[in-house]
């Protein structure tokens, strides 16, 4: 004989907490427990960390559980570095009961949930959003949003970062740049936070410099036409040739990144933001020396710097240059300036001219009285030399230039003069001293 269970029924105005079973009222205990399915997320406390999972009251029958891999988007996570006991955590379940009865949830997947949604709607809004470094990688840093983000190496600053260890553990904010969450990529951005913070630091900077002013910056970047000066947030450009008063070959043999400098401001295009520095103009000019000590008539000691077809380049002191005309080399007739003299010589000269407005120093070898210089082979080897050293202005420093504008005019007059008289004639007269001094000028 069979017998048929019968249904239990909720007693009226229980709000379903009890229950009539055959006549008896019983409490309904399923119906103390959250309604909650598979993929919802829900919360719950810390109740106990083991090595390998963690243990969630969620305010079932059981407690849910979070196995290591789920708790954090982190390798290898430490569950006693995650969470805290006591602490209140959302959790994603993953089923109410696995092969053991035991209802099995999520805190990595609840936070990537809670995570697309806030980066989607900080990429529609433009809003940053916050997270942590917690690796490393080759091209950039993995930020922890909830989901594995990446930050390329080239966003990660305004300028480039040598050392990006030194981000590990921090929390920095970024821009999302691009997202796409069916392949789970999200790429962001600090170096738009940080663009979008000096803004407003450019623009009351520029309000305030006027050309004239000294100020001070570091050096935040080198490049072959100059080298670039922080201005407490905005970049001014040092030219290459604002950089010294002395001629030079890459900004590097000046300054150096990272280097503090006392600047001058020369221009500001407030509308494109550019503002055009001096180094040198902070400095000691080194004509004004010569100006203030020198005069014509003057023989003092020098080195020879350069050589070229039209004569060599003499240094009297620290950052000033003046040149011999090939004419002014010897008494004799010369073919090439390496007959005379070859870099690094140290030579005797007088002074002939002292330009001030153009800053050009003319000197003579010749008419300083008990000089001369030996008379030298030139090689084939120095002759192809000297021709390519002297080939164009780009091998040539402002001061070489602006002589060399003048150097054609000065050895054909050089030359038609010698042309009139004998070799031999001059040399004896300009060895006896007999000769004036304007005859032979060149």
């Amino acid at each position: 004989m069979s017998t048929t269970e019968t249904p239990a029924t909720v007693v009226e105005g229980s709000d379903g907490l009890l229950l009539n079973v055959d006549g008896n009222i019983v409490p309904n205990y399923d119906a103390t427990f959250p309604p909650f399915g598979e993929g919802d997320v829900i919360t719950g406390q810390v109740v106990r960390i083991d090595p390998d999972e963690v243990w969630v009251d969620v305010g079932y029958k059981s407690e849910g559980v979070i196995p290591q891999q789920e708790l954090s988007i982190r390798r290898n996570a430490d569950p006693n570095e995650e969470v805290e006991l006591g602490e209140e955590v959302e959790v994603l379940v993953l089923t109410k009961e696995d092969d053991e009865g035991r209802l099995k949830v999520s805190r990595k997947q609840a936070r990537y949930e809670r995570a697309w949604k806030r980066i989607e709607a900080a990429q529609e809004t433009g809003e940053p959003v916050e997270g942590t470094v917690i690796e490393v990688v080759k091209g950039g840093l993995i930020i922890d949003l909830g989901v594995r983000g990446f930050l390329p190496a080239s966003l990660v600053d305004i300028r480039r970062v040598p050392n990006l260890d030194e981000y590990l553990h921090t929390i920095i904010e970024c821009k999302v740049i691009e997202l796409n969450r069916q392949r789970n990529n999200v790429v962001l951005s600090r170096r738009a936070v940080l663009e979008e913070e000096r803004k407003e630091q450019r623009q009351a900077i520029l309000d305030v410099l006027q050309p004239g002013v000294i100020v001070e910056g570091q050096i935040s970047n080198i490049v072959d036409f100059g080298a670039f000066v922080d201005l407490n947030g905005i970049d001014g450009l040092i030219h290459i040739s604002e950089l010294s008063w002395t001629h030079v070959n890459h900004p590097s043999e000046v300054v150096a990144i990272g280097d503090t400098v006392q600047v001058k401001v020369l221009d500001i295009d407030r509308d494109r933001q550019r503002i055009s520095l001096g180094l040198k103009q902070t400095q000691e000019d080194p004509w004004q020396r010569v100006v203030d000590t020198y005069n014509v008539g003057d023989e003092l000691e020098g080195t020879v710097t350069k050589v070229v077809t039209f004569g060599a380049f003499v240094e009297i002191m620290e950052g000033v240059e003046g040149l011999v005309h090939i004419s002014e080399l010897a008494a004799h007739h010369v073919e090439s300036p390496r007959e005379v003299v070859h870099p690094g010589d140290d030579v005797k000269v007088k002074i002939l001219e002292i330009d001030d407005d153009r800053r050009r120093l003319s000197l003579s070898v010749k008419r300083v009285e008990g000089q001369v210089l030996p008379r030298r082979e030139v090689t084939a080897d120095e002759g192809d030399e000297l021709a390519h050293t002297s080939g164009g202005s780009d091998d040539l420093g402002p001061i070489e230039q602006s002589f060399s504008d003048d150097a054609p005019t000065g050895e054909v007059e050089a030359e038609a003069a010698e042309g009139e008289t004998a070799e031999g004639e001059a040399s004896d007269a300009a060895a006896e001293g007999d000769a004036p001094e304007g005859e032979t000028e060149a």
